[in-house]
C-alpha cells in the first residue's frame, strides 16, 4: 500500500469558520499573536492567554469539519495516510481521519506549566488556580512561538517515507513545519493546494511538484478524485 503524508495548515480549518491570523496582519481575533501564543505573553498576562484559548475552545464546539476534512479521510480506503497538521483543532479527527500528528499541540488538551510531558483532556475552560495532579498551573497544550516542537520527531519519518506528499492551506513560512517537505524522497509526488501558493526554498527544489491553486475544499476534492480513480 502506498503511503501519503498530508501536511495541513490554517486554510483547511478556515473554511469551517475558524479564524486565523494569516490574513490579518499578524492579529488573531484582534490580538497580537505574541500576546497569546508565546511564553513571554504567558508570563506577562496568563489570564489573557487562558481567556483567549477558552474562547477558541468554545468556538471549536460550534463548528463542523468541512469537505476537505471529510474527503481527506477517504484516502485511507486505498493509501496508508497520515495527516500532519499545524492546526490545534480536532476537525481532522471528526472528519474521519484516523492517523493524525498535531505539530503545534491540541486545543482540547492541557498540561502543567512545569510538567510539559503529562497531557490531559481539556474539554472545558482553564482558569488561574486550576492545577495538574502534580500541583502546577494548567496551561493550554499548545506549542507557542519560540517553544520546541516535540511531535516533529514523529513527523520526519512519515514524510521521508511517503510516496505522495499533499500540502494544503499553509503559507509554507512557519518553520520547522514548512521544512518537512524538504525530506520527501526524490520520486515522491508533491501536490500543493492553496488559493495563494507560496513556493518556499524546499518546494523550489522539489522534482515532482504540482500546484493546485484553489481553496482547500475544492482542491482536495479534485485531487482525491484523481488519486482514487
Amino acid at each position: 500500500m502506498k503511503k501519503i503524508a498530508v501536511l495541513t495548515g490554517a486554510g483547511v480549518s478556515q473554511e469551517s469558520g475558524i479564524k486565523t491570523f494569516r490574513d490579518a496582519d499578524g492579529l488573531w481575533e484582534g490580538h497580537d499573536v505574541m500576546e497569546v501564543a508565546s511564553p513571554q505573553g504567558w508570563q506577562r498576562n496568563p489570564s489573557l492567554v487562558l481567556d483567549f484559548y477558552n474562547q477558541r475552545r468554545r468556538q471549536l464546539k460550534e463548528v463542523q469539519p468541512n469537505l476537505a476534512h471529510l474527503n481527506l479521510a477517504e484516502l485511507e480506503s486505498r493509501y496508508s495516510t497520515t495527516v500532519i497538521t499545524q492546526n490545534v483543532d480536532d476537525l481532522h479527527e471528526r472528519g474521519g481521519s484516523s492517523n493524525i500528528i498535531h505539530l503545534h499541540g491540541e486545543l482540547l488538551k492541557s498540561r502543567g506549566v512545569k510538567y510539559p510531558f503529562d497531557i490531559y483532556d481539556q474539554p472545558g475552560d482553564i482558569n488561574l488556580g486550576d492545577m495538574c495532579p502534580q500541583g502546577s498551573q494548567l496551561r493550554p497544550h499548545i506549542v507557542w512561538f519560540g517553544e520546541a516542537v516535540p511531535m516533529l520527531e514523529r513527523a520526519v519519518p512519515v514524510v521521508a517515507s511517503a510516496d505522495i506528499v499533499i500540502i494544503i492551506g499553509t503559507s509554507m513560512q512557519v518553520y520547522p513545519a514548512a521544512g518537512l517537505v524538504g525530506l520527501a524522497q526524490d520520486h515522491a509526488e508533491i501536490f500543493y493546494i492553496d488559493p495563494r501558493p507560496a513556493i518556499n526554498h524546499e518546494l523550489s527544489l522539489a522534482k515532482n511538484l504540482e500546484v493546485i491553486e484553489a481553496r482547500a475544499t475544492d482542491g482536495v476534492r479534485e485531487l482525491v478524485d484523481r488519486l482514487l480513480g
